[in-house]
């Protein structure tokens, strides 16, 4: 396949030590090793070997994370959501999701003027479509555009954004969705917003609503997702295959969407 003609634009954020892009104690944390103590790794390895024998008296530079599986940008599978998913089947982990749902074509949902904690409905859905001129076909990514973005790295963040209500969801996976995505920190409204509601109403069905039509119909669910301020309603590809991880409620994953450098974003 040429690239030449191809414009890639990076959907995923970096992972890093002390970015505030989770709750207290869910963070990730990565230890560093450089050169020279690698050198010394690989010495200890080798009897009579010295630090200093290698070249520049460098080995390698690793590093070891201590991390779950929703850190960075990440695909949730049907089994983060419930036991079960399509109406009482096994629910899937991310090792099992269909790779066929992970390249395709993208669509863009443009929600930053929606106020934090707003839960978008499917009415709000069906005219953003129509905004776009787009009709939802099989296994198209539906990426959420939420004012979340800009406030990633922040304490904000995770306090950041409209959230995808249950019909809304269902709206997209009736239509033939498998995989959605979010630049917030969840596809549904921020749990402080939900929160606050609960408190007032009690209502315990609002509760990670958008997650839960995933008993209705299995799909994944990417989040943490960066620039997509940079891509245009519909016309580009997202790959976003994730990290096979036995039994897993999700994986990492590298997000990237793919369109021609004649577009204009």
């Amino acid at each position: 396949m040429k690239t030449e003609h191809l414009r890639f634009i990076d959907l995923s954020v970096a992972l890093e030590n002390d970015v505030p892009a989770d709750p207290p104690g869910l963070q990730p944390r990565i230890r560093y090793t450089g050169h020279q103590d690698g050198a010394g790794q690989i010495a200890a390895m080798f009897p009579g070997l010295r630090p200093d024998d290698l070249p520049d008296g460098e080995g390698w530079a690793v590093e070891d994370l201590v991390m779950h599986t929703h850190c960075g940008t990440h695909m949730d599978a049907p089994l983060h959501y419930a036991s079960t998913m399509n109406r009482g089947e096994r629910a899937i982990g991310i090792d099992e999701l269909p790779l066929e749902w992970c390249f395709a074509p993208g669509v863009k949902l443009d929600f930053r003027s929606l106020a934090h904690g707003h839960v978008v409905s499917a009415e709000e859905v069906e005219a953003e479509l129509l905004r776009i001129g787009h009709i939802l076909r099989p296994r198209d990514i539906v990426l959420v555009n939420t004012a979340a973005a800009a406030a990633y790295g922040t304490p904000d963040y995770i306090h950041s954004g409209c959230g995808m209500g249950r019909e809304a969801t269902l709206y997209l996976l009736e239509r033939g969705v498998r995989v959605v995505g979010t630049d917030a920190w969840s596809w549904d409204a921020p749990f402080s917003h939900v929160r606050a509601r609960f408190a007032q109403t009690g209502d315990v069905s609002i509760i990670w609503e958008g997650h839960k039509a995933g008993r209705e119909i299995g799909y994944g669910q990417l989040e943490k997702l960066t620039n997509l301020h940079l891509l245009p309603a519909t016309g580009f590809t997202v790959s976003c295959f994730p990290y096979k991880i036995k039994a897993a409620s999700a994986g990492f994953t590298r997000a990237v969407a793919i369109l021609d450098k004649e577009s204009d974003a």
